[in-house]
């Protein structure tokens, strides 16, 4: 980090507590979260993550994810070829659209 950014950080940081907008926030007196875990993990990506699951948000690959899972065990009962094949385009759709998902995900945290 830059000299000039860390001043702004600091000044910006001094600014807040000055106006009590660092006061009353929760987790205020606790440690922080132990997050040894993500140490090998990109921290943006790390954050991201973190943020939508304290939303209750979660990507869309993986919702795509268990329809693609329920898809397939949907399909291993099947009988009728209609039906299979049916079955096997909606699976081959979604599979699809989990792998657009997911290389959108991986090509915006690069």
């Amino acid at each position: 980090m830059s000299r000039a950014f860390r001043s702004l950080v600091e000044r910006q940081l001094l600014k807040a507590r000055a106006e009590g907008k660092l006061s009353g926030l929760e987790g205020e007196g606790k440690p922080l979260p132990d997050r040894s875990g993500e140490a090998m993990v990109d921290p943006a990506l790390s954050a991201g993550m973190r943020i939508m699951a304290e939303a209750g948000v979660k990507p869309e690959e993986f919702g795509l994810k268990e329809q693609l899972a329920e898809a397939r065990r949907q399909y291993v009962g099947l009988t009728d070829p209609d039906e299979k094949r049916a079955a096997m385009a909606r699976i081959a759709d979604l599979e699809m659209r989990y792998n657009m998902a997911r290389d959108a995900r991986r090509a915006f945290f690069r």
